[in-house]
């Protein structure tokens, strides 16, 4: 691990997210609230909120952080059959959260693929990346949309 004894502590925020590519079939199941394993939005946001707190187990050269605030937003596009998942992970630290926040978005994306394959094997996670980070030394960063 990176030693980061010697940096301040500042207020650390990083939005991650990917697409969803459900399918048709999929979009109208959970538009209709009729996934056989459940409540597959608010599922798969707790997933996620879960992974970023998880992240350092998953990836072993991440630091453990005490985050301050996680958040896990699951939108359908039934019209494009596709969910759009976002996830902001904040804290006060000396190392930034980016990897938590994509932690949470990819595990929020598989979390959806597992509940919805039983409808359809097809589901294809897609574009995860970093939407923005704040504070650190590196400062600021907004990814071209």
């Amino acid at each position: 691990m990176v030693d980061v004894g010697a940096k301040a502590q500042t207020r650390r925020t990083a939005r991650a997210g990917c697409t969803v590519i459900v399918g048709k079939e999929v979009a109208a199941a959970l538009a209709a609230g009729t996934v056989a394993k459940g409540d597959v939005f608010t599922v798969s946001e707790v997933a996620g909120i879960m992974a970023a707190k998880r992240t350092p187990d998953l990836l072993p050269l991440c630091h453990p952080l005490l985050l301050s605030r996680t958040s896990v937003k699951c939108h359908l596009d039934e019209v494009k059959a596709s969910v759009r998942v976002e996830a902001e992970v904040s804290c006060e630290g000396q190392t930034g959260v980016e990897m938590e926040s994509m932690a949470a978005a990819s595990t929020a994306a598989l979390c959806i693929y597992d509940m919805c394959k039983p409808i359809s094997k097809g589901i294809v996670i897609t574009d995860l990346r970093l939407l923005s980070k704040s504070g650190g030394k590196s400062g600021d960063y907004v990814s071209p949309e």
